[in-house]
This record gives C-alpha cells, structure tokens and sequence, in this order.
C-alpha cells in the first residue's frame, strides 16, 4: 500500500512540474521593433525581462526568427508580444504578434 501511494505521489509531483515548465517556456514578452532585416531574417527588438531565458534585465538585443514571414507583419515602432528560445543558431522568435 506504501509504494503505491509514494508511485502515487511521485507521479503527482512530476505532472506537476512538468506544466510548471512547460508555463514558463510559453512566456510571452512585451517589445519594441527597432530594425526589421528580412534579407538575414532578423529583427532588433527592444524588449523586457525573458525569464524563461534567464534575462533578467531589459535590453534592446537582435534575434532570429523562425519563419521569416513574421518578419512581414511588422516594422519599426511597432510594439509586440513574443516568445523566444535557444536554438542551435542561437536565441530565436518562435511566435510573435502585435502588441496593444
């Protein structure tokens, strides 16, 4: 009866996490478009703290983008909302949207 309530718990416990992950890698931050260079596929953004990558501080950085028609939607002085991870070609736009 013991182990079943510890499988019990455990399982519990890594459900739980596991959504507490997954949260905070879907975080969405608040930015700034600076420069939109769609020939490189890039966009500098203005943007505050991106907790999921361990950013604490705001800062104006560029980033690669997925697809590179998000790049079309968007110009300078437009403000947006995004979500951005570290890949193999370094930290990139996985899902933007204009900001309010």
């Amino acid at each position: 009866m013991k182990v079943k309530k510890l499988t019990l718990a455990a399982l519990s416990l890594s459900l739980t996490l596991g959504v507490g992950i997954a949260a905070a890698q879907a975080e969405m931050v608040n930015g700034e478009v600076k420069k939109v260079d769609q020939a490189a596929g890039k966009i500098t953004l203005k943007h505050g703290p991106i907790k999921s990558l361990e950013m604490e501080e705001p800062m104006t950085m560029v980033f690669r983008v997925q697809d590179p028609a998000m790049l079309k939607q968007v110009k300078a002085g437009d403000k947006v909302q995004f979500e951005a991870e570290r890949a193999a070609a370094g930290i990139t736009i996985t899902k933007m949207q204009k900001g309010k």
